[in-house]
């Protein structure tokens, strides 16, 4: 049995999801789920497939070539195809905090995560005892303003070496430069909290606290050339009052970082995730 999932967007028009329908049935394929969805302000048609295939002889290679044939010019087809029995690899950087670390490391250990983590890189070196306790390869490449360059050079081939499909910043406290977000193109998954752009800094639950919000958040999104303005994947919040310490707010602010980083992970690797412009379409 082989697995695909499409994923596909084009210019709305009469008729899109019977003849791809019919197409993937003209291939002897088995839908076993379809969502679709119409931007009508953007007259654009997105829809995610997932298709089954029995024949011992069924290439995905043959039937994407025939499906872009098929499609690509005649509908201003755009899509990805995706092997759905592929367990991708994710690199989780860090820099000092723990908290998604753990977590993801525990999620993937219990099998709610279907991913392979053959590498976590650092910064620094504190969380490699994290790494040994889940028998994972720990990579210290230190980042200075003076090294930053040499720095990216060696993460880049590391990845490169390890074959990674997705990149995690699991609370690693660097800006990535532009050359490196270039090269992986809606591949670099970020978390932080949701008082952007409101508190910036070291501290943005003490000056959140002094402010007496009443929501705290943590949002989820692609890295690209605009600082933590990549289209959003995954966003959550949680009420706090009066009766919230500056340490309440950064124990709920961590559970939210950590709930919303492996939300966000999860709809990536299961290709529920469409990106469109700066904004997403996120699948059910």
């Amino acid at each position: 049995m082989q697995k695909i999932t499409l994923l596909i967007n084009c210019p709305d028009r009469k008729g899109i999801v019977t003849t791809i329908t019919q197409f993937i049935l003209e291939k002897q394929g088995n839908i076993v789920y379809l969502d679709q969805h119409v931007d009508r302000q953007e007259s654009t048609f997105f829809m995610r497939i997932e298709t089954e295939f029995d024949q011992p002889e069924f290439s995905i290679s043959s039937f994407e070539k025939t499906f872009a044939e098929r499609f690509e010019t005649d509908y201003q087809l755009t899509y990805q195809l995706f092997d759905a029995l592929h367990k991708p690899r994710l690199a989780l950087f860090v820099s000092k905090y723990d908290h998604c670390l753990y977590d993801l490391l525990g999620r993937n250990a219990s099998g709610e995560l279907q991913v392979e983590i053959p590498l976590i890189i650092s910064n620094h070196p504190d969380l490699e005892i994290v790494a040994k306790r889940f028998d994972i390869p720990f990579k210290n490449i230190p980042v200075t303003k003076g090294t930053k360059a040499e720095a990216e050079a060696e993460q880049i081939k590391t990845i490169k070496e390890h074959n990674i499909d997705l990149i995690v910043l699991a609370r690693y406290m660097q800006i990535i430069s532009d050359d490196f977000v270039s090269k992986f193109k809606h591949q670099i998954i970020n978390i932080h909290h949701s008082f952007l752009p409101a508190f910036i800094g070291a501290k943005p639950y003490h000056a959140a606290f002094e402010r007496g919000v009443k929501i705290i958040g943590a949002t989820s999104h692609y890295v690209t050339a605009d600082l933590d303005e990549g289209p959003i994947i995954e966003q959550e919040i949680v009420r706090v009052s009066h009766v919230h310490s500056v340490q309440d707010f950064i124990l709920k602010g961590r559970d939210l970082e950590k709930v919303v980083l492996a939300r966000a992970i999860k709809a990536h690797i299961e290709h529920k995730v469409l990106v469109f412009g700066n904004k997403t379409v996120i699948f059910s």
